[in-house]
């Protein structure tokens, strides 16, 4: 079973910039691929970014592109969210994800979850 941990969520004016990470342990052979997921209160869970362990390949939501990167450390297990500019708008507990394709994590397949981080971006 996969185990996904992520840390550095927090509080930040818009404009600001916060670095996510996610801990990976328990991978498998099939856990080829991680992303990241928003969700506000009262709202639903989102698509936000993905990657591909080898080869790198990424997918970006519309809403975050050119603002958010995801960066991966094959040697650390980590994967990261780097958020920039951000916007009130971007308020949400963020997830990280596991599955077995970026491609599949853009359209909300998900092997496993990570608890959630809270980011939090004031006007």
């Amino acid at each position: 079973q996969v185990q996904l941990v992520e840390s550095g969520g927090g509080l930040v004016r818009a404009g600001g910039s916060l670095r996510l990470s996610c801990a990976v342990s328990g991978r498998t052979s099939s856990s080829k691929a991680m992303g990241w997921f928003r969700q506000a209160p009262g709202k639903e869970r989102e698509f936000v970014v993905a990657i591909e362990w080898s080869g790198g390949t990424t997918y970006t939501a519309d809403s975050v592109k050119g603002r958010f990167t995801i960066s991966r450390d094959n040697a650390k297990n980590t994967v990261y969210l780097q958020m920039n500019s951000l916007k009130p708008e971007d308020t949400a507990v963020y997830y990280c994800a596991a599955d077995t394709a970026a491609s599949r994590l853009r359209v909300g397949m998900v092997d496993s979850w990570g608890q959630g981080t809270q980011v939090t971006v004031s006007s």
